[in-house]
This record gives structure tokens, sequence and C-alpha cells, in this order.
């Protein structure tokens, strides 16, 4: 079984353009992401899925320095673009991580597969009933249900956010939720703001620049340093219809 992790990035972001090449402790947030996600055991593939507009050439070249993968494709059409690079990497099974999520969990993401690949759903996810904080994000979906959601979504913000056609369909989808042991779900670790880029850069310098820290680490360090979170606690996140 081939399993295809792609991480949607471009430059155009509303609320922080430019936003996944921002330096956190002298990499970009994208070479962290890449370099946090490779360290997942069971993705056998790891692709940026960026749009084909001149902008996103600067994404190009971030991939070539980190040695990631590229496919270019629409940039407002996400679910084709996510579609089309599963089906050029052969993918049986699509990992969705998203480029704005640099304290992204290998840990997370195995365990989110895992479970996936145990229970065999169309779709398994950290994110139907959270219990992660936000930027654990981690979604499993199948080819066979990625390819239903890219022939029939309809909506734009279905189209944009790749997976809500399916777990907006329940009755046609086998879904999964994967939740931890304990309730986090109020932590904001995701990428859309000023704020929260002042709040990831804080983290990184605590950790000296390294990327190889576990997010029960990350947990520790906000225990012993609870102001960090004031940081950006009052960003509100954007609605699916936002964009």
């Amino acid at each position: 079984m081939r399993i295809v992790a792609i991480i949607q990035a471009r430059m155009r972001s509303t609320r922080l353009p430019g936003k996944v090449l921002k330096d956190l402790e002298g990499k970009t947030v994208l070479a962290r992401v890449l370099a946090r996600t490779r360290r997942a055991s069971t993705i056998g593939e790891l692709v940026v899925a960026t749009s084909d507009g001149r902008a996103d050439d600067v994404i190009v070249a971030e991939c070539q320095r980190s040695q990631a993968k590229v496919f270019r494709g629409d940039e407002d059409d996400v679910l084709d673009r996510y579609y089309r690079a599963a089906q050029s990497f052969q993918a049986d099974v699509v990992v969705r991580i998203t480029s704005d999520c640099p304290l992204i969990d290998p840990e997370v993401v195995d365990k989110t597969v895992q479970k996936f690949l145990h229970a065999s759903p169309d779709y398994a996810s950290n994110t139907l009933e959270r219990t992660y904080p936000r930027g654990l994000d981690t979604e499993v979906v199948s080819m066979a249900a990625l390819e239903c959601a890219w022939r029939e979504a309809a909506e734009p913000y279905q189209r944009a956010h790749v997976m809500p056609y399916v777990y907006q369909h329940p009755e046609r989808f086998k879904l999964l939720a994967v939740k931890g042991e304990n309730d986090y779900s109020d932590l904001r670790w995701t990428l859309d703001t000023e704020e929260d880029l002042q709040f990831l850069r804080a983290v990184y310098a605590r950790f000296g620049g390294r990327d190889d820290f576990g997010w029960g680490e990350v947990l520790s360090l906000l225990e012993r340093e609870p102001g960090l979170v004031e940081i950006n606690r009052h960003v509100i996140q954007k609605a699916l219809h936002e964009g």
C-alpha cells in the first residue's frame, strides 16, 4: 500500500502573505514542516502540492533546497490539485498535512495513519473530534474517497479545503476520529497571523533552533512558561468559507 503525504503550500495566504517561507530560527516554516513530517515512519512518499502560478515559483525553489518533490496545479481548486498530485505519485492512501503547521509531530502523524490502516475507514483524522492542539492536524483518506470528493464536491470551500466533502457525508463514508488521552484542543500551534508567528518563533528559540523535539516537550515548555500561550490565544480561527 502506497502512502503519500501531500503538503499544500502557497504564497498567497490571506491573513499572513508568504507565511510558509517566514523564518523560524534559521529555516523556513515550510522546511520545518518537511523535516518533521519526514520523520513519520508510515509515510512512503512526501510531496509538496503548490500552484502553477508564478508567485509560487519561490515555493518550488525552497522545495529544491529541501530536496522535496513538488506537484503544481490549480491555485484555487486545491482539491483538484491534491487529487492530481495523488494520482501522479500513485497513492493508495493520502495523508494531508498543511504547510502552516511547523510543530506537526511525526508521532501524531504515525498514530493517525496506523489507526487508519487498522480500522480501514474511508477517512481518519485527529480533527473530527479535537483533542490535540490546533497545528498537529493530520487527515488520512483513501484514494477512492478522495476521487469521489474530487468528482462530486461543488461548493467553493469544499474545493479549497480538500476534505470537507468527505467528512460532511458520514452516510457515504466511514469516518474515524483519532483522539488523544487528554484534551488540549484550546492550544493554538498553527500559523495564520503575526501573533502565531511570534509564538512559534518563541517555541523554536527555546529549543535552540532544533526541530527534532516532540509535541510533549512543547506541552512541558508551556507548563514552565504559561505566558507563551498568551501570545496568540486571542486569535480566532478562520471559518471554512473564509478560505
